[in-house]
């Protein structure tokens, strides 16, 4: 399914009134379903849906990846279910969970019915993956060749996944930041060691989500949240943002970057 279209505008420049088209996004209603019960609905762009909801169950920590049986796409009026079979143990997990979720592409955290839920412990991201400030740069440089939904419409975000040696391995987009992260998770998992690469800002359920897949580095274009350097700080993920050409800000666990020299950044 394409995942934008033309729609007819007119554009104002140098003085004169232009007829034309330009390709937006498509801002699809999609239901995440599990064992015959909606547990999210999302609108999101209406692609890659069997690795969102794949994603979306490893990254809220409803099901592990072997207990995920099968996932179809189905059309329904108004939108798509995107519904997905769990083990009999998966399922009175999820049940005891009593979390119904509505959000929009903007908000993570829609729906969560207890502040426990907003702020859930995730895992401890360990290992031994160190890089240098040029494979930092290299990936934030390599993630536009990915963006074909950004290309044509200017309003989809990207979430990649960068390995040394390796380069991008993938990479997903969607209207929204955070359904492009669990698409994306939903296509590499388990993946190895590598880096998160976004082109948004980074909130903490973004954190979360990273936390869950194991990666351990986040790289974004543009800021974070103080209580997402908290969290990645104590998940032990190293946390880069503000990255753009052959410069980045280092808020967490620097351990992991090597640098070529050591100079005092104002």
């Amino acid at each position: 399914m394409k995942a934008h279209h033309p729609i007819s505008r007119m554009v104002y420049a140098g003085g004169l009134m232009v007829e034309g088209t330009r390709e937006l996004p498509d801002e699809v209603a999609v239901a995440l379903s599990f064992n015959g019960t909606t547990q999210a609905v999302m609108m999101a762009s209406p692609v890659d849906l069997v690795d969102f909801a794949r994603g979306f169950a490893i990254s809220e920590g409803i099901a592990a990846l072997a207990e995920i049986e099968s996932i179809t796409a189905v059309d329904a009026e108004g939108g798509i279910d995107v519904q997905t079979w769990l083990v009999p143990e998966a399922e009175a997990r999820l049940a005891a969970r009593r979390r119904m979720m509505a959000g929009p592409v903007g908000c993570g955290l829609c729906g969560i019915d207890s502040i426990e839920q907003a702020l859930r412990d995730v895992p401890q991201v360990t290992g031994d993956l160190r890089l240098s400030p040029a494979q930092i740069c290299d990936a934030v440089a390599a993630l536009p060749q990915h963006q074909a939904l950004h290309d044509a419409t200017r309003a989809a975000h990207a979430a990649a996944y960068w390995v040394p040696g390796r380069g991008i391995v993938a990479a997903r987009e969607d209207v929204g930041r955070h359904n492009a992260l669990d698409k994306l998770i939903g296509a590499v998992f388990p993946a190895p060691a590598g880096a998160v690469v976004m082109t948004s800002r980074v909130s903490i359920d973004l954190v979360q989500k990273v936390a869950m897949l194991g990666a351990p580095v986040l790289i974004a274009v543009s800021a974070p949240t103080a209580e997402a350097v908290a969290l990645a700080d104590c998940a032990g993920i190293t946390l880069v943002a503000l990255a753009k050409g052959d410069r980045f800000e280092v808020f967490t666990h620097p351990h992991r970057i090597n640098p070529e020299r050591a100079a005092d950044v104002a």
